[in-house]
């Protein structure tokens, strides 16, 4: 299964924003919705085709209370995620998947919420580590050259 995490801007109640209009609601109604930060929804699709044209439906809503759309496909990776553009890029094949993991857009996690991310290059396989603030953990996002430090 391939899942779809869209992080809400900042004091956007995300879930509320999307069920409360009824186009959204309608392209979300046959998905399970969890909220696994408390700045996020999530959902799972069977495709990151799927979770593409997905997100292509939400697209006018994203742009206004989301920061972020992110995907995880396990045949990419079992815990980094994707941005939106990489997602697109790979269901497009403009990429392969073994071609998207130097430019990499970390998370912080405080208190249960994804927190301001830091743009990092892997390098020999090495991921540096997130220093802009003490956090519990942090979350992986592989973007495009392009995406990279936007």
């Amino acid at each position: 299964m391939t899942r779809v995490c869209l992080v809400g801007s900042d004091g956007v109640d995300l879930r509320f924003e999307l069920l409360s209009r009824e186009t959204a609601r309608e392209a979300l109604a046959t998905y399970d919705l969890s909220r696994p930060y408390e700045n996020t929804l999530a959902l799972e699709t069977v495709s990151v085709g799927a979770a593409v044209s997905l997100l292509n439906d939400l697209n006018w809503y994203l742009v206004r209370f989301a920061d972020a759309a992110l995907v995880r496909d396990p045949s990419v990776s079992e815990s980094e995620w994707l941005s939106r553009d990489l997602a697109e890029a790979l269901r497009n094949d403009r990429v392969s998947p073994d071609a998207t993991d130097e430019y990499l857009r970390l998370y912080g996690v405080d208190d249960g919420e994804l927190v301001e991310p830091l743009f990092v290059t892997r390098t020999d396989g090495e991921t540096p580590e997130y220093d802009l603030r003490d956090v519990t953990e942090t979350v992986t996002v592989r973007v495009t050259e392009t995406e990279f430090g936007r």
